[in-house]
């Protein structure tokens, strides 16, 4: 019985100590090109919460926005929304972080330099976002060597003035959208909204469908695109989420988009579409969001079935955000008035015509109604 319970102890003990996770000791190489990285980013410190707390009496491993593996190689960095502002060099300190998997540089300004062509370098990234980090100019055909990319976010909310220089955003030309994304065969992710691509229907689309066979969410709004929308399309079975929005896509919505049967998301909005909408796209099982704002030549019914009151309703897990659209708008409208001088002088100069228009038409019905009233008072008086 001793025996036993020895032995029951001594399995508990090893047990116990398998299960202890071991943390992660920075290495002395990945600290040297952290700290060399802060050193030649221009942040600032005031608002800053992830670059000013690395200090060198820290490991680098705790500090904020970066992640390690088990051997001490940093494998992720998070630097969204630090403020940072200026450019990345081609020889920066971030391109020599070979263990690197996810890297988030989303929401800085990196005052519309050019992407380097250093992220090639970066080949074990799974996880690329540069997302409104203020990059302009050509992307460099370097990303394509990202062969392990899951994820790929180059998307802008970003209006360039064509007045103003040095304000373009990313363009996509040459290399062209095939030529980027031929290699990135895992990827299942692209966001590249806001990005001038400047491509027909019959391009982009075949583009897509030959080079990403696993694509899962595909963003391409504000992109300069025209239709048609391509069947092609079609091979990308494991499409759930469509966004193709403001663009002069200018066809009417493909009935093909019903055969995508894990598609949760289908938004079109500005997009000059035309004609009647397919009713089978209202019966994909898994559409829940649907946006078909400001398109004024589409038509089409809603499909409205009884709910347990007896009261019409929309199609179970059909949302049409309308109102979004409306909202989302609205907002871009008022962030562009804020954001361009030029746009704002020509919003005041259209506001104060339509109002001296609109008093002057006033003013001459009230003087047509007082010599009306002139004319029959004399008769009245007879």
């Amino acid at each position: 019985m001793r025996i036993i319970w020895l032995f029951s102890i001594t399995i508990v003990t090893i047990l116990c100590i398998r299960t202890i996770p071991v943390y992660s000791q920075c290495l002395e190489d990945q600290r040297s090109l952290l700290l060399q990285l802060q050193n030649s980013l221009k942040f600032n410190p005031a608002i800053s919460v992830k670059l000013v707390n690395w200090t060198p009496s820290k490991d680098c491993c705790d500090w904020k926005g970066v992640t390690c593996d088990q051997a001490g190689h940093v494998t992720g960095l998070d630097l969204n929304s630090e403020f940072i502002s200026g450019g990345i060099d081609q020889s920066s300190s971030l391109f020599s972080l070979q263990f690197l998997e996810s890297l988030n540089l989303a929401n800085n300004s990196f005052n519309r330099k050019q992407i380097p062509s250093s992220f090639g370098n970066l080949i074990s990234l799974k996880y690329l976002n540069l997302s409104n980090a203020g990059f302009g100019g050509q992307i460099p055909i370097a990303l394509s060597c990202l062969k392990r990319l899951v994820t790929l976010d180059l998307s802008a909310l970003f209006f360039p003035d064509p007045y103003l220089p040095g304000t373009a955003g990313l363009q996509l030309e040459n290399p062209n959208l095939l030529t980027l994304i031929q290699n990135l065969t895992g990827l299942r992710n692209l966001y590249l909204d806001g990005i001038n691509i400047s491509a027909q229907g019959s391009e982009w689309c075949r583009a897509i469908s030959s080079s990403l066979p696993n694509l899962q969410v595909l963003s391409m709004s504000n992109c300069y695109l025209s239709g048609p929308i391509d069947s092609s399309l079609l091979k990308l079975q494991s499409l759930s989420e469509i966004h193709l929005g403001s663009n002069d896509l200018s066809v009417p919505v493909p009935e093909f988009f019903a055969n995508f049967t894990n598609l949760t998301a289908l938004r079109l909005s500005y997009a000059n579409l035309y004609g009647m909408f397919p009713e089978k796209i209202f019966q994909v099982p898994t559409l829940q969001t649907l946006d078909l704002s400001e398109n004024i030549k589409l038509q089409g019914v809603l499909p409205l079935t009884p709910d347990e009151d007896g009261d019409l309703d929309f199609e179970p897990g059909i949302y049409v955000s309308v109102a979004v659209g409306f909202v989302v708008g609205l907002g871009s409208f008022i962030g562009a008035l804020a954001l361009c001088k030029r746009w704002r002088q020509w919003y005041y100069k259209h506001v104060d015509q339509v109002l001296e228009r609109t008093f002057h038409l006033e003013e001459r019905r009230r003087r047509r109604n007082r010599r009306k009233r002139a004319y029959r008072d004399p008769i009245r008086r007879l």
